[in-house]
């Protein structure tokens, strides 16, 4: 058993401890904003990471939601202080925000290592800030919680129920197809977001945070709680006061993440119909924390767990609220229990077996037994093939059945705006049975691998009747998206990949159930084409975009940058304090 730290022992103290002109610096200004030493002296400092900002509507509740925080912070005896970190909005941010996961992640790594602070409170949701969080948390491996945004309440429009994004696309196609009016439109962009918080469907952000807590780092069921709820504000201030404790066991996550945390990640992720982008980042955050987590782990627990939580997208109704209160996702564990690793330590001190005892689901339907699931195998699997020798991700019960065998010809685009202007041109050549590729869409390519892997189904096509068609990329797509779309390509086009040897017309062929994709292409005439590639010019030639082209790992990877693995280079010290 950890021995209890000693007030003497805590990393705040080398800044305000010592009896010398620099920690007089230190304790002088804290006195300049106004705190007594008896409000920090023998007390674990606590970070605040806090992600608010007036461009990011998943997280506006955390400008207040903070002092809940802190409120807990303060009753468990701890000095909190709110450090602002980059907010990373899905909505807003261009031209992805996967550009800039690493960016975060960065600062808050250096934020943590090079200020007073002993243990740090996450505050985050939105799609690429609850990994980028963790990925600083592990690297930097400070006693850390993470609190999740919350999803917003269901949209509403004319008494239907809206999901955000997942509606957004649908209604998208049925304008285009002339089945709404303009006005109609206007109603559901009126109505599909209603509160403050993080998408309700199953997309990145509830994947994402549901990961969050099967690794150990959210308190039991905190990443089901709706973000206008109570509940949340409650979540916040007891994630405080929990912070303070942890800090005193020295529980830092080199200890919550071991391998089987992750496996616990990759079931729960597979159970929920998870976003496909649950793979790059829980990759990226294992290997962060110095597990070999990889493609080859998730194909092996798509076979074994099946989809139980119906929730849009890969279900055909409910949403997060819906999940929230048919017991979320300490209910849908319970499920999973003969398949979970329980012995796992979590944050709040106790295995993960510990945390959901008790549990329940209150409604079969929104989280089926695993005799009855809404799919029979994990949300996504793993294709390889001469087309992506290192694989790629399609997301099979979100589909249209009759595509998980299919072969058909490619139609292959360069760069997006060409595909969009394509499918808006209702004269086209084009049939439900070809295949629309995008390329250069990838990390580097994108740059920065943007949500365009949902590519838009042609005008003509929508307005004869189909929703879903064969669509292929080396880009990624939103959690909230759905149809046959192959993505992740790996590795991309932009460097080289198979995908870069394409042409239009070429066959494609893939068979979700063996697991396989490949173009029908002999290998000589692929030798021949590789011979006469020409590589695309460089995204960036200066800035951050440089150092990411430079850095930036392939999808199957984690899309990390190489300098920030575990293993590369030695441990990065304390900063010398003079």
């Amino acid at each position: 058993m950890t021995t209890r730290k000693r007030p003497q022992d805590l990393r705040s103290a080398r800044w305000f401890g010592p009896a010398d002109l620099r920690s007089f610096g230190h304790r002088s200004r804290a006195m300049q904003m106004g705190y007594s030493p008896e409000e920090w002296t023998g007390k674990p400092v606590i970070a605040i990471l806090n992600t608010w900002s007036d461009l990011q509507p998943c997280h506006s509740h955390f400008k207040t939601r903070v002092e809940d925080v802190k409120r807990g912070v303060l009753m468990a005896g701890g000095f909190p202080v709110e450090l602002p970190a980059l907010s990373l909005s899905e909505s807003y941010l261009k031209p992805t925000s996967m550009l800039y996961r690493n960016m975060l992640a960065m600062e808050a790594e250096e934020l943590l290592r090079a200020h007073p602070v002993d243990g740090v409170v996450l505050m985050g949701g939105c799609d690429k800030t609850t990994p980028a969080l963790l990925l600083a948390a592990t690297s930097m491996d400070l006693p850390a919680i993470f609190v999740p945004a919350g999803p917003m309440l269901r949209g509403n429009w004319q008494g239907k129920v809206l999901g955000s994004g997942s509606d957004s696309w649908k209604y998208w196609d049925e304008l285009r197809a002339g089945k709404i009016t303009e006005t109609d439109w206007a109603g559901v962009e009126a109505g599909i977001a209603r509160s403050y918080g993080t998408c309700m469907t199953m997309g990145t952000a509830s994947t994402m945070t549901a990961i969050a807590e099967a690794v150990g780092m959210v308190l039991p069921g905190g990443s089901s709680v709706l973000a206008a709820d109570a509940g949340h504000i409650r979540l916040a201030s007891e994630s405080g006061r929990r912070i303070v404790e942890a800090v005193w066991e020295d529980l830092r996550p080199s200890r919550i993440q071991t391998r089987a945390a992750f496996e616990n990640a990759i079931m729960v992720a597979m159970a929920m119909g998870c976003s496909t982008n649950a793979i790059i980042h829980l990759i990226a955050m294992a290997r962060r924390a110095g597990q070999e987590i990889g493609l080859d782990d998730f194909e092996r627990y798509s076979r074994l767990i099946p989809v139980i939580g119906n929730v849009r997208p890969t279900g055909s109704t409910y949403l997060m609220e819906d999940f929230f209160y048919a017991g979320g996702i300490l209910g849908l564990m319970t499920r999973l229990r003969a398949h979970l690793h329980l012995s796992c330590l979590t944050i709040t001190g106790r295995t993960l077996g510990e945390n959901i005892e008790g549990a329940r689901v209150y409604n079969d339907d929104v989280i089926r037994p695993l005799d009855n699931p809404i799919y029979g195998e994990g949300s996504l699997a793993v294709l390889k093939g001469n087309l992506a020798p290192s694989g790629a991700v399609i997301k099979p019960a979100a589909m249209d059945q009759k595509f998980l065998k299919h072969s058909g010809p490619a139609v292959v685009f360069d760069d997006y705006p060409s595909l969009k202007a394509a499918v808006e041109d209702e004269s086209w050549d084009i049939t439900a049975d070809h295949v629309l590729v995008l390329r250069n869409a990838g990390p580097q390519g994108g740059p920065g691998m943007p949500e365009w892997g949902m590519l838009p189904m042609p005008k003509k096509l929508l307005k004869q009747g189909h929703r879903d068609m064969l669509r292929l990329s080396d880009a990624r797509m939103s959690g909230t998206s759905y149809g046959a779309c192959v993505l992740h390509v790996a590795p991309e086009s932009f460097v080289g990949g198979p995908l870069a040897l394409l042409r239009t017309g070429d066959m494609v062929s893939i068979d979700v159930e063996a697991r396989e994709i490949r173009m029908e292409v002999s290998d000589e005439e692929l030798a021949a084409r590789r011979a006469a590639w020409v590589a695309p010019g460089k995204r960036y030639e200066r800035g951050y975009g440089y150092m990411f082209s430079k850095h930036i790992q392939q999808a199957d990877e984690g899309c990390d940058f190489d300098f920030l693995r575990s293993d590369y280079g030695a441990p990065v010290p304390e900063p010398a304090i003079y």
